[in-house]
């Protein structure tokens, strides 16, 4: 069976939105490119329909090899989504092939986890709900079904949410996520019970910050916590500014609110 490409585009990136894709940078005359093929083509056979194995000549496709970075060879690359999920160079055993294919490969349940995300962009939350929880009973262990579920929970169950990510540990990819999760959630306690807060000039300002967060007005919120930050940093233990900081990462880097209020949260930080 014969894994070259003609078409990268197709073959790699077109493909590897609904498969993994594990691709082989190789050429006629690298010795441990000769070693390495055979294993990479046999785990592809064992493994078939989990992934799809890709060979690319790097001296017919240098261009290519170039947009990779591709400065040894062999070069193996796992694309995700059109994106480089993973690599290594050099020749190495099956075993540790293996290994490393357990470590970077998504979930084979990552079409549902997928699907279970554009419902939730489309605002169905319950139908999201559903797909994950069948995720997570077929593998309890998914730490990003895991995140997912607890992000349809934390406004209005938080409670449950915290219960959902109670697994996830230091180390974990989804570690900061969770950490997010678990500083929203804890603030949706103080919430409930206002009383565990010190009594300070800006206790009720950093309640209303925590309604409004609670409400999903998210804007009004940060608003409020850069201001209650300005004023005393150091109440609710660093408080205002955990609570910022899980905002900025349960919403993402990208989100229009992170980054419209990223610039006055840092300008706060040193007042």
């Amino acid at each position: 069976m014969s894994y070259d490409t003609q078409n990268f585009e197709r073959d790699v990136i077109q493909q590897s939105y609904k498969i993994p894709v594990v691709v082989d940078f190789w050429a006629e005359w690298c010795a441990p490119c000769r070693m390495l093929g055979p294993v990479l083509e046999h785990l592809a056979e064992r493994y078939k329909g989990e992934w799809n194995l890709v060979k690319l000549n790097t001296e017919q496709y240098p261009k290519i090899a170039a947009e990779y970075g591709i400065q040894g060879i062999p070069a193996v690359k796992l694309f995700v989504d059109g994106k480089v999920a993973g690599e290594f160079t050099g020749a190495m055993p099956e075993e540790m092939i293996i290994q490393w294919l357990a470590k970077v490969m998504p979930s084979k349940y990552y079409g549902q986890i997928k699907h279970a995300q554009e419902l939730l962009t489309e605002g169905q939350t319950r139908r999201a709900q559903k797909v994950l929880k069948k995720v997570l009973d077929v593998e309890p262990e998914n730490q990003q079904a895991m995140i997912l579920l607890a992000s349809t929970y934390l406004f209005s169950d938080h409670q449950q949410a915290l219960k959902i990510i109670q697994p996830i540990r230091e180390g974990s990819e989804f570690t900061d996520m969770a950490e997010a999760i678990r500083t929203i959630g804890r603030l949706f306690e103080l919430r409930e019970q206002p009383s565990a807060l010190p009594e300070h000039r800006v206790k009720t300002q950093y309640l209303e910050a925590i309604a409004q967060l609670h409400a999903q007005d998210i804007e009004s919120a940060l608003e409020n916590f850069i201001d209650v930050l300005q004023q005393s940093r150091q109440y609710d233990n660093d408080g205002a500014r955990k609570a910022c900081v899980a905002i900025f990462k349960f919403l993402g880097d990208m989100h229009e609110i992170t980054q419209k209020y990223r610039r006055a949260f840092s300008s706060a930080l040193y007042v």
